[in-house]
C-alpha cells in the first residue's frame, strides 16, 4: 500500500521546526497503517520520490527552495534545482510512479477577486490520481474555486458529508456528491478508470471536529491577511505562502495546529482508500 506526500508543507507551509515534525508525523501514519510513504520533491534536479529524514531535514532548512507546480517541473530538473512540490506537480509524479493516492492538506484554487487561478485545479482535470484533502485553502474565493472544479470536470466527493468543507471548517455551505466509505471511493475510482476518464478524483475529508476553527474568525483573518497582502505587493507563487503566514499570525498559531490535524486526517483516510484499492 504506497501513499503519496507533497513537499510543499515542508518549504512553504509550515515554519520550522514545525514543518520536519509535521512531515515525519505524516509519514508514520502511513507506516503504522502498514503502508509506504512517498514524500516527493527534486532534490538538485532529480525526481525524488521517497525522501529520507535527513533529505527532510535539509529541505526544511534550505533557503530559496523553488515552489514547482508540474509547469516548472522541467525547468527545475534540467538546471538542475532543488524543488518542492505543490498538489499539481506531487499528482503529476506520484501518477507517472505508479501510486494512486495522494493525501495533501488543502487544493489551491481561485484567489478572490483577480483571475489567480491555481495549476491544481488544470491537473486535477488531466491526471487519474486520487487526492484527498480537507478542501480548498481558506484563503481562496471558494464558490468560484467549486465552480472551476464543475467546468473543468474534476470528479469530486465529500466523505460522509454533503457539502464541501472549508479547510479550517467543515462545511462551506457548497452542495458535494457525497461518499461514506473508502470502498465507496475505491469503487469510483475504477469506474473512472473504465470509462477512460482522463482526470483526477477529488475527495473531500473535513477537518475532525475538535479542530475546526470559529468561520467568523477564519473569515476575519483572511480579511487582515488578504491586506496585508495587497500593502506588501506579493504576487505569484508567493501568494499562498505570504497568507498562510499572515493567517498564524493573526491567529496566534491557531490555523498552524489545525493545519497539522487536517493533515494527519487526511493521511489516515487515503490510508484507508489505499488499502482498499489493493484489496481489488
Amino acid at each position: 500500500m504506497k501513499v503519496a506526500l507533497e513537499s510543499t508543507v515542508i518549504t512553504h507551509g509550515l515554519p520550522y521546526p514545525d514543518n520536519v515534525r509535521t512531515a515525519l508525523a505524516l509519514e508514520g501514519i502511513v507506516r503504522e497503517q502498514g503502508g509506504q510513504p512517498f514524500t516527493i520533491a527534486v532534490l538538485g534536479g532529480r525526481v525524488r520520490v521517497g525522501l529520507s529524514v535527513e533529505d527532510i531535514e535539509a529541505l526544511a532548512r534550505a533557503e530559496g527552495v523553488l515552489k514547482a507546480g508540474v509547469r516548472e517541473l522541467p525547468a527545475a530538473i534540467a538546471r538542475g534545482q532543488t524543488a518542492s512540490t505543490t498538489v499539481s506537480a506531487t499528482a503529476r509524479l506520484a501518477y507517472l510512479h505508479g501510486i494512486p493516492v495522494f493525501a495533501t492538506g488543502g487544493i489551491g484554487g481561485v484567489h478572490p477577486g483577480s483571475w489567480d487561478v491555481s495549476q491544481d485545479l488544470y491537473e486535477l482535470a488531466r491526471t487519474p490520481e486520487i487526492v484527498v484533502c480537507a478542501g480548498p485553502k481558506a484563503i481562496l474565493d471558494l464558490p468560484a474555486t467549486a465552480e472551476m472544479l464543475e467546468s473543468l470536470a474534476v470528479t469530486s466527493v465529500a466523505f460522509q458529508t454533503d457539502e464541501m468543507p472549508a479547510f479550517y471548517s467543515r462545511g462551506s455551505g457548497i452542495p458535494a456528491a457525497r461518499a461514506d466509505s473508502p470502498q465507496e471511493i475505491a469503487a469510483i475510482y475504477r469506474a473512472q478508470r473504465e470509462l477512460g476518464l482522463p482526470g483526477a478524483l477529488l475527495v473531500f475529508n473535513p477537518i475532525p471536529a475538535e479542530f475546526e476553527l470559529d468561520a467568523g474568525d477564519v473569515e476575519r483573518w483572511t480579511a487582515l491577511s488578504n491586506a496585508d497582502l495587497k500593502a506588501a505587493a506579493v504576487s505569484g507563487k508567493a501568494v499562498t505562502p505570504y497568507l498562510l503566514g499572515r493567517m498564524a499570525a493573526h491567529s496566534q498559531g491557531a490555523t498552524v495546529y489545525s493545519n497539522q490535524a487536517l493533515l494527519e486526517n487526511n493521511v489516515r483516510l487515503a490510508c484507508r482508500i489505499a488499502a482498499e484499492l489493493e484489496r481489488g
